[in-house]
């Protein structure tokens, strides 16, 4: 690999360590070794804290080690037995980051840091791992085969990559993390929000690894600037919010993105749409009606419009405009645009409204704006109204109605004197179809309203719904039980788009199939 400079024994100084990752406590003297455990019965289940149990070995190997007698069909057991060891996996022994903060810091000093930063991530983390195992070997250290695996991964992670959050951005099944301080760390699995093991050594470990994440995309964080949105290089959206702000320590959320997309015939799966609905939906996105999908705080606005834009033409050419990048355009031609924040002196901001002004002058065909929160409202319904059909956006509201309130209330936040009714007009104009995501109080997310925008009467916006979703109730595991129903309209507002790009026959065939379906059930 490279150079080292010698790996000494325990009485080596301690060096400051460049990575400023683990914790300057005391090391644990090398002259008592604790008693290596005869059974290998720990390496079964994996630690806690703070490492999850997906950063460690599969439970496989040991299992069969364990067993004196082989057993001769083994298949079926390993898989339940995996998935019961997770939720509740084995402390580590107690002096088990003083042996991580010794081991660490002999590291420091034998590694060069400055090629290690040169090479590719695979080899860096064979180095290191080569170094901390000879590390070990030296100082005679008695541990155990897992506890050993777990100090050559945590430490591989904390000089690599995001120290304790990576066993949890590893795993797919998680849509959120919530770290609260260094000691409380939350994730969101299927919709509930549990408390995890995780934790971190103190508030500037997460802090460290919080300016880690947003250098990578050349954001800040600190004092000065103590909030930033930045994102993951996967597209996941990041939060950071440090002290002063942030009393009881720096706090970040991850807005986790699945490695596979999700697609609307999968959201067809998991009961947030009905088929009859999603072909509407596809109709919708392919006829180049203009979209505002709305909803609350995770209710899947992002997802819904990432389902809605694989509809879209590849000849069509896209731009998107968001605060943090994360839509996941499959088309060829796409322009992807971020804002910016302004500099430590103060200059260089680049609003969204300033992307979206921008956006007009490069011939685009569609605009998608990832997130509407403020005067680019104005900007976005002028680029809908002007030639720009198809276009899209998403923005926070509870309602079909409260997201046209909103609209105005953000056109009216940019300072357009502007009189209510033609702010009104202009909304009608250009907006035809409301898409409301909902989060549902056992954690399912639903498309509870497909509406319509028709226009005026007087000085109240006229809407139609063609779908919604009707409550019943809940089951016996407190989950609730619901259907989505048409509204019984045959032919909406949008039918003679539809039949200009040729889909009213589709179009006709969803909402007659959904009309019958609830004739069905009502029966």
């Amino acid at each position: 690999m490279f150079g080292r400079r010698g790996v000494s024994g325990p009485s080596d100084p301690k060096a400051p360590s460049p990575v400023a990752e683990p914790a300057p406590s005391s090391p644990a003297p090398a002259s008592s070794p604790m008693p290596v455990e005869q059974t290998t019965a720990p390496a079964v289940q994996p630690m806690e804290e703070p490492v999850s149990p997906d950063a460690v070995a599969p439970p496989e190997a040991p299992i069969s080690v364990e067993k004196t007698v082989p057993e001769p069909t083994p298949a079926p057991a390993p898989e339940p037995a995996r998935r019961q060891a997770e939720p509740a996996p084995k402390p580590r022994r107690a002096d088990y980051y003083d042996i991580k903060t010794d081991v660490f810091s002999a590291m420091i000093d034998t590694i060069d840091l400055a090629q290690l930063t040169r090479m590719d991530n695979d080899s860096a983390r064979e180095e290191i791992r080569d170094v901390v195992t000879e590390i070990i070997a030296l100082k005679n250290l008695a541990m155990s085969i897992a506890d050993q695996e777990m100090i050559l991964e945590d430490i591989c992670n904390d000089v690599m990559g995001f120290g304790p959050l990576e066993p949890l951005l590893a795993r797919d099944d998680i849509a959120d993390i919530m770290v609260n301080g260094a000691d409380n760390t939350f994730i969101e699995v299927d919709g509930r929000v549990q408390l995890t093991s995780v934790k971190f050594r103190d508030n500037q470990q997460l802090m460290n690894i919080c300016q880690r994440i947003v250098s990578q995309v050349g954001r800040r964080v600190d004092e000065a600037s103590p909030i930033c949105d930045a994102r993951l290089l996967d597209g996941s959206r990041v939060n950071v919010i440090a002290p002063p702000l942030a009393i009881d320590g720096p706090t970040l959320t991850i807005r986790k993105f699945k490695k596979d997309k999700l697609t609307l015939a999968q959201l067809v799966k998991f009961g947030s749409i009905t088929p009859e609905g999603a072909a509407v939906l596809e109709v919708i996105g392919k006829v180049r009606c203009n979209v505002v999908i709305s909803g609350g705080t995770g209710s899947g606005k992002t997802t819904l419009l990432n389902c809605l834009t694989a509809f879209i033409e590849e000849d069509e050419r896209i731009i998107t405009c968001e605060d943090a990048a994360e839509l996941q355009l499959q088309q060829p031609h796409v322009v992807r645009l971020e804002t910016r924040p302004p500099n430590l002196e103060g200059e260089g901001t680049v609003t969204m409204r300033d992307l979206v002004k921008n956006c007009l002058r490069m011939r685009p065909e569609r605009i998608i704006v990832g997130e509407v929160r403020g005067p680019e409202a104005f900007d976005l319904l002028q680029a809908m109204n002007t030639g720009h059909d198809g276009s899209m956006g998403t923005l926070h509201a509870n309602s079909p109605r409260e997201a046209l309130s909103r609209m105005e209330s953000m056109i009216t936040m940019g300072g357009f004197s502007l009189p209510s009714r033609t702010i009104r007009d202009m909304i009608t104009s250009s907006v035809d179809i409301i898409v409301q995501a909902s989060r549902l109080r056992d954690g399912s997310r639903r498309i509870t309203h497909i509406t319509e925008v028709l226009g005026m009467e007087g000085d109240i916006i006229t809407t139609q719904d063609l779908f919604v979703y009707e409550v019943l109730g809940e089951d016996a595991k407190g989950n609730v039980v619901g259907r989505h129903k048409s509204t019984g309209v045959g032919r909406p507002a949008f039918w003679d788009r539809a039949r200009y790009y040729n889909e009213e026959n589709r179009l006709a065939a969803a909402l007659d199939a959904s009309t019958v379906e609830d004739e069905r059930m009502m029966a």
